[in-house]
Parts: structure tokens; C-alpha cells; sequence
């Protein structure tokens, strides 16, 4: 069973997107290229070819987990001058869709952690230009943000589901302690650069508990038939929260850059 296993259409419409700042910065690395060709590996429900598409030609999408390339299909649906290909498989299962093809960007949002990270890395080196930019970007998420409402919140999902950070209803989340800089510098790209932008973000009651039946670790189907309770137990708690010092999650969102040297 997928980590993501019934959270797509929850995905869609309460994660977060990326920063209009990250926009920016991805927008500029490839102006001036002539036909850029975005590659976006673990789009999930394609928010990142969504921000980046005036910027490209050619985005090719690849999902492993079917609800949620479904969505990224509806949402990318109908996009004027650019050519969007979709691939359900996962990244490092991925097939240029022919043989001149070479991507220009490739992102990897939120899903490098997901990733066998050495075998993506050197696939790319087969199928990138000379002067290509692979991207890792992300955030934490409201299980790692720290603030009082968070971190109630987190214990509330504990009693349902155990101490430790689930990933799916089969597994425990394994963390990653190595810095995704020092995994790039050791690959093809190993000319890295590292942005950082802060970001604040509003949540209500209803737009938490939205995000968190899109995660891995407070999935729908972990709570079984406790879930009518937990909702209301969690929306009880953050309509607290909210009243005494608002829904805030301040945080970083983190992209580098990386490149051939």
C-alpha cells in the first residue's frame, strides 16, 4: 500500500504550494533558454509544474501513485504553450520519452526523502543538458514545526496512532540525517547553492485538518474506526488554539540548486 494511500484529493486542496519567491528564483535559472524542458520528479499533485509552467515548454510529470497523478492531470489540464507529459512510475523507474530529449530543470519537491537518492542522482546525469539544474526543495511539515498549537496537536495524533511518526498504515517514518547538500556534492550535480526563504502561513481548523488527512502520518485510514472522534477532538483543540493566539506555522522553505561543475 502507497504512504499516500487515499490522501490525494485532500493533497490537491490543502497543501501548501511553493513560495512565490521559489517561483521566482526557478523561473530566472532557465530564462533565456530558447525550449526549457522541465523534469518534476514525485510531483504528487503537480504543484510544482502548476507555479512553473509559463516558464517551460515541456513538463514531464512523474508520479508513482495513481490518486495522485490523477490529480495533477486535473490540475494541469489545459495549460496554454506548454506540453505536459505524464509518467506513473516511480522517479527512479523513469524513461526519457525520447531519445534528444534532456531536461533543463529537474525538481524534486517535498519527495527526496521518498527516493532512492544515489540511483536518481545518476540516472539524471544520462538525461539532462550540459548545464541543467537539479532542484531540492521543501519545508517541514506541521509534524517537525515547533509552537505550541503544533506541538499539541502532535500529541493528539500520537494517542491514535503510536509515539512514532507513522508513514502509511503499514510503516514508520525512517529519517533522513544526512543533509540533502552533502548527498548532491557527492553526485554528477555537485555544485550546489542553497536558498532560504521564509514563509508564514495562516491555518483555521479546517484547513489543518484537511493537511493532515493528506499526509502520510495522519492519514484517514490510520485512525480506523476512531476517526469521527479524532476529528472532533482535533478541531476542538484548534479552535482553542486559534481563539487564544491564531493558527501561525512559521517556516523555512529551503532550495538548492545544483549543477554540474
Amino acid at each position: 500500500m502507497s504512504e499516500f494511500a487515499d490522501t490525494a484529493p485532500y493533497y490537491a486542496t490543502y497543501r501548501p504550494g511553493i513560495p512565490e519567491a521559489a517561483v521566482r528564483l526557478l523561473s530566472q535559472t532557465v530564462a533565456g533558454k530558447q525550449h526549457p524542458v522541465l523534469l518534476d520528479l514525485g510531483s504528487g499533485t503537480g504543484q510544482v509544474p502548476a507555479a512553473l509552467h509559463e516558464a517551460f515548454a515541456e513538463i514531464d510529470v512523474v508520479e508513482r501513485d495513481p490518486g495522485m497523478l490523477a490529480e495533477a492531470d486535473k490540475a494541469l489540464a489545459g495549460l496554454p504553450d506548454t506540453t505536459i507529459r505524464l509518467h506513473n512510475k516511480p522517479a527512479e523507474q523513469f524513461v526519457p520519452p525520447h531519445a534528444d530529449w534532456a531536461a533543463d530543470m529537474v525538481t524534486v519537491c517535498r519527495a527526496f526523502h521518498w527516493m532512492d537518492q544515489p540511483a536518481v542522482l545518476s540516472l539524471l546525469d544520462g538525461c539532462t543538458a550540459k548545464d541543467a539544474a537539479v532542484v531540492v526543495m521543501g519545508d517541514g511539515s506541521l509534524w517537525t514545526a515547533r509552537s505550541a498549537w503544533t506541538d499539541a496537536l502532535r500529541s493528539l495524533i500520537q494517542e491514535y496512532t503510536g509515539s512514532e511518526r507513522r508513514a502509511g498504515k503499514d510503516k514508520t517514518y525512517a529519517a533522513h540525517d544526512r543533509p540533502y547538500r552533502e548527498i548532491l556534492a557527492e553526485s554528477p550535480f555537485a555544485d550546489v547553492e542553497e536558498h532560504t526563504i521564509d514563509v508564514e502561513r495562516p491555518w483555521t481548523p479546517q484547513t489543518v485538518i484537511g493537511y493532515l488527512y493528506s499526509t502520510s502520518f495522519a492519514s484517514r485510514p490510520l485512525f480506523g474506526d476512531r476517526l469521527q472522534e479524532f476529528e472532533e477532538r482535533a478541531h476542538t483543540l484548534l479552535t482553542e488554539h486559534a481563539d487564544a493566539d491564531g493558527l501561525i506555522e512559521h517556516a523555512r522553505f529551503d532550495v538548492l540548486i545544483a549543477r554540474r561543475p
